[in-house]
């Protein structure tokens, strides 16, 4: 019998289930990809797992191979040669640069959108300008370029932060909010001149939320909403980074604020995402402005896991990731049952000496302790070189907590945390304490 593609890509999945399970790659080494591992290697659904590039954290679970990310024919290589079932991306790189496409050209299933719609993420203005199409509530912005009057569009959201955005990928430190008129003109002017243009939003008052929103054409979940804390210091001071901790489910995010950010923002935004030549499948980060009257606004866009958020909404999932992912990268999210633990889970990063700066690699990491049911350490900036852990990176572990409550979950964190060496290394004592 004449097979189409999806038959056939079912068939081949079928068949490794009745040999036990998926082949499945993840792309990327990071700590989001460190907590994808971990959530597949609890799933029955799948049999084998790949990372490339991965980290020391994902060698104990998965088997890593050393192509980079962004080595679009590398992994397409690679995806032939194990057989790979599914992939998963972590990072954004990739998916701008086309992985999608290509993996979607050669018959494999990608949990993660194609090009032209990564460019949520890709472009600031591009997000806005689908925002305003499906009458999604966020920011007022300007888009400045070489010519532009930027002081007379400063004026306009003048009594407020004025907040500034890098029309490019960041790595979630494209964006400088401030107070000091000369700091945003200069912001503005270095990437004016670096990238040809640049947003510039008014402020938005209010409390961040996440929403990840796995979706394809068929359907949407919703995972739990969690807050993270991009500031350097305690108290939400100093420099902005990646993250450096994490908690879900977040007290801001009521039952209210859910109900408004489906009806104004996730289905407009499904609807219009469902509905184009080659839909979106993958997950969708919305970042949440949510104002004094409950009411949520876009902040942005992002088409691949949050981390550090990864680390802690992957374990409050309790339905079978493997068939979540597959799902939603074959087009089949609505024929599934998703279920969450009720519970809270935390994690704190532990960051090099100098982050978000220029940091030192190589430094020798001890301490890290053995994984329980409820705890465990996330590796992302580690690598393991004659048997010995070393840090390298930024960010290099995030410390992980599940419990029956936010105090709970934040205990077995930071008791985790506090047991490890790195010379040099910091991380914040206050991750959750807008809820605790």
């Amino acid at each position: 019998m004449d097979k189409t593609p999806r038959d056939e890509i079912i068939w081949r999945h079928l068949s490794h289930c009745d040999m036990g399970g998926m082949n499945v790659l993840v792309v990327g080494g990071g700590g989001r990809e460190h907590a994808l591992c971990l959530g597949l290697d609890r799933s029955n659904s799948v049999g084998s797992i790949h990372c490339s590039p991965g980290n020391a954290g994902t060698s104990q679970i998965a088997t890593n191979h050393q192509v980079s990310a962004t080595d679009i024919s590398g992994i397409r290589s690679l995806v032939e040669e194990l057989g790979i079932d599914l992939v998963v991306t972590g990072p954004e790189a990739p998916l701008c640069e086309g992985l999608a496409n290509r993996l979607i050209e050669d018959g494999v299933p990608c949990f993660g959108p194609v090009e032209a719609l990564a460019a949520l993420e890709g472009s600031k203005l591009n997000a806005k300008q689908v925002m305003a199409a499906n009458n999604v509530p966020t920011a007022p912005f300007h888009v400045l370029k070489s010519g532009s009057d930027i002081d007379a569009a400063l004026d306009d959201f003048s009594g407020n932060p004025w907040v500034v955005k890098r029309d490019v990928l960041a790595g979630g430190k494209g964006v400088v909010v401030t107070e000091d008129r000369a700091e945003a003109h200069d912001f503005i002017t270095k990437s004016i001149e670096s990238d040809g243009q640049v947003l510039l939003e008014d402020f938005l008052p209010g409390e961040e939320a996440s929403m990840l929103v796995v979706m394809d054409e068929s359907g949407f979940v919703c995972l739990p909403a969690s807050q993270d804390h991009k500031r350097e210091f305690e108290g939400d001071k100093g420099r902005n980074t990646g993250g450096m901790g994490a908690y879900a489910p977040a007290p801001v995010y009521t039952d209210e604020v859910r109900e408004k950010t489906i009806e104004r923002i996730v289905k407009p935004m499904h609807s219009d995402l469902s509905s184009r030549e080659i839909p979106y499948r993958g997950v969708l980060y919305v970042g949440l402005m949510i104002d004094e009257k409950n009411d949520p606004y876009v902040v942005e866009f992002n088409v691949r896991f949050g981390d550090p958020e990864c680390q802690i909404t992957i374990p409050l999932i309790a339905s079978d990731l493997g068939e979540l992912l597959f799902s939603a990268a074959n087009g089949n999210l609505s024929s599934i049952n998703v279920e969450f633990h009720n519970k809270h889970a935390l994690t704190v990063v532990l960051a090099s000496q100098g982050y978000p700066g220029s940091v030192t690699s190589g430094l020798p990491i001890v301490g890290i302790q053995n994984p329980t049911v409820d705890s465990w350490v996330n590796h992302a900036g580690t690598k393991l070189e004659n048997g010995t852990i070393l840090s390298s990176g930024g960010r290099v572990l995030s410390c992980t907590g599940i419990g029956d409550s936010l105090a709970d979950a934040s205990a077995k964190a930071y008791a985790l945390i506090e047991k490890i060496d790195l010379s040099g290394s910091h991380y914040r004592s206050d991750i959750g304490h807008r809820a605790l």
